[in-house]
């Protein structure tokens, strides 16, 4: 992913609100939204080079993974292991956010930079392997998050915020409205731009939420929402890069069942 945003346990109805953007480049081999064949308890979309994932939930356990790339050029690690296993793992494995950490914070360094958002629609967690503070609990609020930390002040994730405050103030409200919110494909001026190492065109090119480019840009779109009784609501949208065109798959579960 490179956009997510989210609401947590700050709305009357729905205890977790998710839109998020996925930016990656054309050819890369993905599947989409779906629930997998060899754990059918997982819906997700999936990239079919590395075989991991960038976001998804079990409908069994509730667990929700999440996961955005760290712009770092200068320190990337050609072999690093893919990030995607981060999310796959935890949706596969039954452990909680804390006990999946500990597992694994020794390993964390060996990866290219990455912020991770695990746990389930009422006990979510974050971390990062770009600074020491281990694994947070979330309080409740809205967040933006992309390819900086958590709530970092780029255009795309402030706009972002505001629009998803915008939507969810209401008790009631659309779906569509979701999507149409991430669908913002408009520059952000040059003096807000942030400066992560790749150039000023490529940093305007890089700052919508919605990424238009001949090679890379905004794969899909994604809605989760978690009500106060545990039923969800996951939706992808898949854009043609080309056109524009898109196809919608909704999946309706109540998480335990």
């Amino acid at each position: 992913m490179c956009l997510i945003l989210f609401s947590y346990k700050n709305h009357p109805r729905y205890k977790l609100i998710v839109a998020a953007n996925r930016d990656e480049f054309y050819e890369r081999p993905t599947a989409i939204a779906n629930f997998w064949e060899d754990h059918p308890d997982i819906v997700a979309g999936r990239d079919l080079e590395a075989k991991g994932t960038w976001m998804g939930m079990n409908k069994k356990t509730g667990a929700i993974a999440m996961l955005t790339n760290y712009r770092d050029l200068a320190n990337n690690k050609p072999n690093a292991p893919s990030r995607g296993d981060l999310v796959s793992d935890f949706l596969i494995e039954d452990n909680t956010a804390e006990e999946y950490y500990q597992q694994r914070a020794a390993m964390l360094p060996q990866y290219n930079g990455f912020n991770l958002l695990i746990g389930q629609a009422d006990n979510l967690h974050y971390t990062s392997n770009q600074f020491k503070s281990g694994l947070k609990k979330i309080p409740k609020g809205t967040y933006g998050l992309s390819n900086h930390l958590l709530n970092t002040e780029w255009p795309k994730t402030k706009k972002g915020k505001l629009k998803l405050e915008a939507i969810t103030k209401e008790r009631h409200f659309e779906v569509e409205h979701l999507f149409e919110a991430l669908y913002d494909d408009e520059l952000a001026k040059d003096n807000e731009l942030p400066d992560t190492g790749v150039g000023l065109e490529k940093e305007r090119w890089l700052s919508p939420q919605f990424i238009k480019s001949p090679k890379y840009g905004t794969r899909c779109s994604t809605i989760i929402l978690v009500d106060n009784n545990n039923k969800s609501l996951y939706a992808e949208r898949t854009y043609n890069p080309t056109t524009f065109e898109y196809d919608t798959a909704y999946y309706k579960f109540k998480i335990g069942e």
